[in-house]
């Protein structure tokens, strides 16, 4: 899924991309009246909606399921200030190599990982804040420089080489 918000001019961002097992609407246990984000799928999924009164049952009372969420929600905070220190420091080639590799869940093998399917290069220009013009610049340089590859029927594979523009000064 993706999470995004539209400015009054109609720009849209992507602020986030959640993957299996996540949480979204967490903000209502808080208090939040209104929704900043919308949620939109980028490929079939399934979701399950847990009634607010039941979902703080389930926190007061079963440990297992308040260390899950308490776990999502840190996580969740440590990938929003790493995106935001992302968005203020580093170059739109930098931001397009971090979220091809997060997009790819890369680090879990070394090998290469495919990123979803239907992520489309309009798409990685909102998660980033460039223009689409500069997101297929930097594919295709990804893509002579072997980083990525189209060739497979995964879709688009990320490889471990693209790991050294993120790290690169």
């Amino acid at each position: 899924m993706k999470l995004s918000v539209i400015s009054q001019q109609g720009k849209e961002a992507i602020v986030a991309t959640l993957s299996a097992g996540e949480f979204l609407g967490e903000g209502c246990l808080a208090g939040q009246p209104l929704r900043m984000a919308s949620a939109t799928t980028v490929t079939d999924c399934s979701l399950f909606r847990i009634e607010k009164l039941l979902m703080l049952r389930m926190l007061h009372e079963k440990h297992e399921i308040s260390e899950l969420f308490v776990s999502h929600l840190l996580s969740r905070n440590i990938r929003y200030e790493a995106d935001l220190v992302d968005q203020l420091f580093n170059s739109s080639e930098k931001r397009l190599a971090r979220i091809l590799l997060l997009l790819a869940h890369f680090g879990k093998e070394s090998r290469a990982e495919p990123v979803l399917p239907g992520v489309s290069q309009d798409s990685l220009a909102k998660m980033i804040g460039t223009t689409r013009s500069r997101v297929s610049h930097f594919m295709n340089k990804f893509r002579k420089l072997g980083f990525i590859d189209y060739t497979t029927n995964d879709g688009l594979m990320v490889h471990s080489g693209l790991l050294s523009v993120v790290l690169h000064d």
